[in-house]
């Protein structure tokens, strides 16, 4: 069953037509183009694809008249980059979000240029092909295949020194650079033409794993993509080594036995996700976030597809440090600072549920009764200097935790998790703006300096937050909302300041539940295993285990859920999370 946590799949109902092999992919192609006097193929990539194995793979074989890279399409790397420094910014983690369109970065006369090539060609019944970001932008192309890509692989290619970014020389750059040109350029130019071409697009190429390519008709991957908001599923993770990660996922999961540790599980959040899609036994891996780009408001429910449009608002992450060291010390902006500094709209409000916990494990939260603001960063930025160290006894507010504990950290709150815990991290999904205050005086793996980011922290720093409007307010917040003969249902969070509200079901027997008018996201804290079922049929029972995330679309307005197979006859823990 630790497939279900590591690589779930989502059983899709209607038959498809799939090629999985590069050869017949080719003749496939070939067959296309013996139809036509004339053609021309566009193969779109989200950026960072594997061109060179396109060419070697596909293109080649099929023996064009014209082989065109779109990279002649765009003003060169130096242009564009100067085009984008205000989005770009100085700084080494944080820019300002992009809001262009490919078309703002063409060089119109090469443009014309490839253009009228490829209608020579055309004119001549001769194959022409172009292939890479921005190659379906010409009108005059009969066959559009899209090579799609997660952004856990994509992060994982910033990081091998073998890619750049689009448009851009660098392979081999600092990864935090490249991530942020990415999530603040590349992705948002990339998936905002993935929309605007959805209804163009003729095939859809999965190369995730590059020595088994999968081949679908696009018109039948969306037919199965449609299904996923009919039933429960599970996003495929992302699991991530750090300096002060722990073992816990190692052991529990079986996953990462090459790494030092894992300090990340990112379960729970689809922009950063895949989805497996199972069509009778082959499996198709996209994007999550594909799924609310086509199907937002029947995932995300009206209210809350009215309020974050295509962005899945809900985020769902482990933090391991088990055997591991303390997280940084950090604080999460306030919404206007990240609106006007980031161009984002709205920011990371998050909360700590203790999944595990032992040897006096603590959580920072806060600051000291008495703590003045500008006597703590006076002390920060000393410690930055590197010449002494930061008197956290002396400043921050520690809380002993153990497991089942949940403390809301609104943003402005000083926070940090101990070593020696496993927290499931239930926040709003913005995740790219921690401004970490204190790193306890260690580099990264790199033998760097992790970013310290005080000058962003200083202002959202809310020095109100201390142990004693902490403990009345964000720890452990507890009320019952409802309870029966075997089961409680208690709301336990997040803080009034936070859209999301969370709520936990302790249960020996099946339990209810309504959805509140939106997406549900759940994990099992509790308990081996757990069962799913719809109290009208309407989907397939979905069995989960320990610690497993699992989303249940808007569309299902009510479901149970029940302790199954070895949890029989004990009690089980579910958290819950949706929008207020």
């Amino acid at each position: 069953m630790k497939s279900a946590i590591v690589r779930p799949e989502i059983n899709i109902q209607k038959t498809a037509t799939i090629i999985t092999s590069y050869e017949e992919i080719v003749q496939a192609l070939l067959a296309q183009k013996e139809k036509n006097q004339g053609y021309t193929i566009a193969i779109e990539c989200y950026p960072v694809t594997n061109e060179t194995l396109i060419l070697e793979k596909i293109i080649h074989p099929l023996n064009p008249e014209l082989i065109i890279s779109s990279n002649e399409l765009f003003i060169n790397s130096t242009e564009l980059t100067k085009k984008i420094k205000d989005n770009l910014t100085d700084d080494r983690i944080f820019g300002l979000m992009s809001h262009h369109v490919f078309k703002n970065f063409i060089d119109e006369k090469q443009f014309k240029s490839v253009s009228d090539a490829l209608n020579e060609k055309r004119s001549q019944g001769e194959l022409s092909i172009i292939y890479g970001v921005g190659a379906s932008l010409l009108e005059n192309v009969d066959l559009i295949i899209y090579v799609d890509l997660a952004r856990w692989e994509i992060q994982k290619r910033y990081r091998s020194g073998e890619y750049n970014n689009w448009q851009a020389e660098n392979a081999g750059e600092d990864s935090l650079k490249m991530i942020k040109r990415g999530y603040f350029f590349e992705w948002p130019i990339a998936d905002r033409y993935k929309r605007e071409i959805t209804n163009k697009i003729d095939y859809l190429l999965d190369i995730h794993d590059e020595t088994d390519p999968k081949l679908i008709k696009y018109s039948e991957y969306m037919s199965g993509l449609k299904e996923v908001i009919a039933q429960p599923f599970s996003l495929v993770p992302f699991f991530d080594p750090g300096i002060w990660g722990g073992t816990w996922m190692q052991k529990t999961f079986g996953v990462g036995q090459e790494e030092k540790n894992l300090a990340w599980s990112f379960n729970g959040v689809p922009e950063e996700n895949s989805l497996l899609l199972n069509f009778s036994g082959i499996s198709i891996e996209i994007p999550a976030n594909n799924l609310i780009f086509n199907f937002g408001e029947e995932l995300l429910g009206a209210r809350t597809f009215g309020r974050f449009g295509h962005e899945f608002p809900i985020r769902f992450n482990f933090l391991d440090t088990m055997d591991g060291q303390n997280l940084s010390l950090q604080v999460h902006p306030k919404v206007d600072y990240a609106q006007e500094k980031f161009g984002v709209t709205y920011t990371q409000d998050e909360s700590y549920y203790v999944l595990e916990a032992k040897n006096d494990a603590v959580v920072y939260i806060g600051v000291n009764n008495g703590v003045e603001k500008e006597a703590l960063i006076d002390a920060l930025k000393e410690a930055e200097k590197g010449e002494v160290s930061f008197d956290d006894e002396k400043y921050i507010y520690r809380h002993p935790m153990k497991k089942h504990d949940h403390y809301s950290i609104p943003s402005g709150t000083i926070h940090s998790s101990g070593k020696d815990s496993v927290i499931l991290e239930i926040s709003a999904t913005p995740n790219r703006f921690t401004f970490k205050l204190w790193d306890w005086d260690r580099v990264d793996f790199d033998g760097l300096p992790r970013p310290v980011n005080i000058d962003h922290g200083q202002p959202n720093i809310d020095i109100y937050k201390n142990q004693d409007w902490v403990e009345k307010e964000l720890v452990n917040p507890f009320i019952t909302i409802a309870k029966g003969e075997g089961w409680l249902e208690e709301k336990t969070g997040l803080h009034e300041t936070e859209f999301i509200e969370t709520r936990r079901h302790t249960f020996n027997q099946k339990v209810h539940h309504e959805n509140h008018g939106s997406v549900n996201v759940l994990n099992l804290v509790e308990g081996k295993e757990a069962l799913v079922t719809s109290p009208t049929g309407e989907f397939e029972p979905y069995r989960i285990q320990y610690a497993q995330t699992f989303i249940i679309p808007a569309t299902i307005e009510s479901y149970d859920i029940e302790p199954y197979g070895a949890s029989l006859g004990e009690t089980i823990k579910t958290m819950k999370a949706f929008v207020r």
